[in-house]
């Protein structure tokens, strides 16, 4: 029983060893947007009244169309959060308690000139897939005063093709104001 404990011990060893080698050698390639489609991990990071917070979710990539980040429970791994970012505007989904926010281009302009459009937005992850690094945008790049203290890190990138529709949103989803945003995924946190 003592040598079957034993050898149980080195394959588990072994096979870590692996892994970690197998993690450390991808995480530095360059990834190449295969037909527009990019892919990668994603960790909000928030400064709270409690400290600091963070969540971890997706971010999908379609270029021209549109960019999706899905922000995760932590043991469920359900969608807590979803934001689409598209030409025409951003939506902010509240999956737990049913609410969304809707913005125009025009209004997002008027928050942040220049910051939160998709183009600049698709170069930025685009430039930090190509050379193998993690990207981080924080709140005060995005030009969004409330959320300065808030991060969001893209890592571990992958140019896998994909399809990525709008969302569509059910009658029980209820629209809140812009302002609302903010207060809406901290709850979530």
């Amino acid at each position: 029983m003592k040598r079957l404990a034993y050898w149980l011990l080195i394959v588990v060893l072994l096979a870590g060893c692996k892994a970690g080698r197998r993690i450390a050698t991808e995480k530095g390639e360059p990834v190449r947007p295969a037909a527009g489609c990019l892919a990668s991990k994603v960790r909000l990071t928030l400064l709270t009244e409690k400290g600091e917070m963070s969540v971890s979710g997706l971010m999908k990539m379609k270029s021209g169309e549109r960019i999706r980040l899905s922000l995760l429970m932590p043991v469920l791994r359900t969608e807590m959060v979803r934001v689409d970012v598209a030409a025409d505007g951003m939506l902010v989904v509240d999956r737990t308690n049913r609410r969304y926010v809707r913005a125009t281009a025009e209004d997002l302009k008027r928050l942040s000139p220049g910051k939160v459009e998709l183009p600049v937005l698709e170069r930025k992850l685009v430039q930090a897939a190509a050379l193998g690094e993690e990207a981080e945008l924080t709140g005060k790049e995005l030009g969004i005063p409330s959320l300065e203290g808030a991060s969001l890190c893209f890592y571990g990138f992958s140019s896998d093709e994909f399809t990525l529709s709008p969302t569509k949103l059910s009658a029980k989803y209820v629209q809140v104001p812009w302002d609302n945003v903010i207060e809406m995924i901290a709850t979530q946190l």
